[in-house]
């Protein structure tokens, strides 16, 4: 079987690196004078310029034929029609399904789950517009005013930007907070400023056994119980996002208050399932489909458009390129809009959690880098911090400049100045100082640091989802292309049961782990007597599904899946 850095695409863009590291952006604008217009394209609300990097004609033509020789319109389309393509956990990746508006069959198993997604947005609906409404009460009659979702990574990270984002939408008289930290500061916080009669309470937990969110889930049912209510109240104030009913009933949550999704998806990619609740109560169900029918304008745009105007599949392209073959190591996010400020943590988890892997799909290890490493602050903070760095240092990472051209009523001043100060940095980080080579070293700009510049025409639930569903698929591009699983995480499971057995073995077989954990371990029992035990944790699942079960099979679907993998 061919290796990725072996194939003809792979080896002619190496050269295109050699030959073009010493090329100047601004030489490609003069070489021609239309480049903005051939390098820029708009999907829906979204307009995107990836004129100031530094790829060629030549580079982006042998980019995309990289593309065009891959797997990439096979895996497409196998993700779509619900194919197994998590090879390793043996599932389906169908997160495109839960946005979809065609109506059309999804089959998982030989079942169409289309219905079951219908099901549980309707039961989205029913919830949200009863508590928007006030027809939902608490336990003494009084109308729900502050919403606590209580999750982790995946169940905290999308809802918790969505709602940041759209807080213009937000309902008017309910409070909206987030709580997914292990550290019971965070929740302790929380829970002081609020009224139990008047608080509901999301779990949001796939498999109702993750550990930080149980212990905060806990934490908030123990407070209510002391401050206001009894048992049988707990129904009116808990509700849960999970596919573990029965584990959602023990803890006092009526079973028409578990809100379904799926095993299919995955933990980054959910808030378009009922993880998504917090989204529908803080700005409305028709809010919330807006979102979904956002993203879905983007999904249908991923699978029609040629490659070469298709905008997913164009930003991969240019992450491959600077990861790849200009030696770069990270990406950053900057959005220029105070509203977008918790993109960057998301778009952190969505990409290094999908692609931070080092093996193919078939677990041979990689000769090449994979993703690369997110990060990102708002604009204006940004330039008062990292932005030195990135105009002097000696690091060369692209930048992903992101803002909503309509200013509120009221801050049109304010929203020229965040604008003109975005387009001046990507101009100064391309341009330089025009003039460095009479200049002191200390005050010269190198320029030649590439950017894009995402720009949508208003933050609104329907461009944010178009928004977000964009960076989903150029993550999946980017992981179809380097032959890799995005959709597993099994770094992640490796932490969670390694943090379970420590817990269980600290009074016992502190042996079996290295000399340093045992060390800090004998710190930790002068805090915790007798191992603390009224502090442990429950035993909680470390992969949230049957291993052995996910695992079989794999092999062949790998086989089966992933053919003409690389060219």
């Amino acid at each position: 079987m061919l290796q990725l850095t072996r194939s003809v695409s792979w080896q002619a863009l190496t050269q295109l690196g050699e030959v073009t590291r010493n090329d100047r952006i601004r030489d490609y604008f003069t070489a021609d004078p239309k480049r903005f217009e051939k390098m820029s394209l708009r999907v829906g609300g979204l307009f995107l310029d990836y004129s100031k990097h530094h790829i060629s004609d030549e580079v982006l033509t042998a980019l995309i034929e990289l593309a065009e020789h891959s797997a990439l319109v096979q895996r497409r389309a196998q993700m779509f029609s619900g194919d197994i393509i998590n090879v390793t956990e043996n599932r389906p990746v169908l997160h495109t399904a839960l946005r979809s508006q065609a109506n059309m069959p999804v089959i998982v198993d030989g079942k169409d789950v289309t219905p079951e997604i219908q099901k549980t947005r309707e039961q989205i609906r029913a919830f949200s517009e009863a508590v928007r409404s006030g027809e939902w009460k608490g336990y003494d009659g009084q109308r729900i005013r502050d919403v606590v979702n209580i999750g982790i990574g995946g169940s905290d990270l999308g809802p918790n930007m969505a709602c940041r984002a759209l807080l213009k939408h937000r309902h008017p008289e309910i409070n909206f907070h987030f709580v997914s930290n292990v550290d019971g500061n965070h929740i302790q916080k929380v829970l002081k400023r609020l009224d139990p009669a008047t608080t509901l309470f999301i779990v949001s937990t796939k498999t109702f056994s993750t550990q930080e969110t149980l212990l905060n889930a806990k934490t908030a049912r123990r407070w209510f119980l002391e401050q206001a209510g009894q048992d049988a109240d707990v129904g009116a104030h808990f509700v849960a996002a999970s596919t573990n009913r029965k584990a959602a009933k023990e803890f006092g949550i009526r079973e028409e208050n578990v809100f379904e999704f799926w095993a299919w998806v995955g933990g980054r990619y959910s808030m378009w399932s009922s993880i998504g609740l917090p989204i529908a109560l803080s700005i409305g169900y028709e809010g919330f489909m807006d979102l979904l029918e956002g993203a879905y304008e983007m999904d249908q745009h991923f699978i029609d458009a040629p490659m070469e105007s298709n905008m997913p599949v164009l930003m991969a392209l240019i992450g491959i390129w600077y990861i790849n073959f200009m030696g770069a190591e990270t990406q950053a996010i900057v959005p220029y809009d105070q509203a977008l400020h918790q993109l960057p943590a998301f778009l952190q988890q969505l990409d290094m959690e999908s692609n931070g892997k080092s093996v193919d799909i078939f677990g041979r290890p990689v000769d090449y880098k994979t993703g690369p490493i997110v990060w990102g602050e708002t604009g204006s903070n940004g330039q008062h911090a990292f932005f030195q760095l990135l105009h002097q240092g000696t690091r060369y990472v692209p930048i992903d400049f992101i803002a909503s051209l309509k200013p509120e009523p009221g801050t049109e001043e304010h929203h020229f100045a965040l604008i003109t100060n975005m387009l001046a940095q990507a101009n100064a980080f391309m341009e330089g100082s025009q003039d460095g080579s009479n200049l002191d070293p200390h005050y010269s700009c190198p320029g030649n640091r590439p950017s894009s510049t995402l720009l949508l025409d208003e933050l609104t639930p329907r461009n944010l989802g178009a928004l977000i569903a964009l960076y989903e698929h150029k993550v999946f591009v980017q992981g179809v292309i380097w032959n890799i699983n995005s959709f597993d995480q099994w770094g992640v499971q490796l932490g969670k049961r390694i943090a379970g057995e420590i817990s269980a073995r600290i009074d016992t077989d502190v042996q079996a782990f290295d000399p340093s954990t045992q060390g800090l371990l004998a710190l930790v029992r002068e805090y915790f007597p007798a191992g603390g035990e009224n502090s442990k944790p429950d035993t909680v699942s470390t992969t949230g599904d049957d291993v052995a079960k996910n695992r079989k099979g794999a092999k062949a679907a790998t086989s089966s899946n992933t053919k003409g993998a690389t060219s």
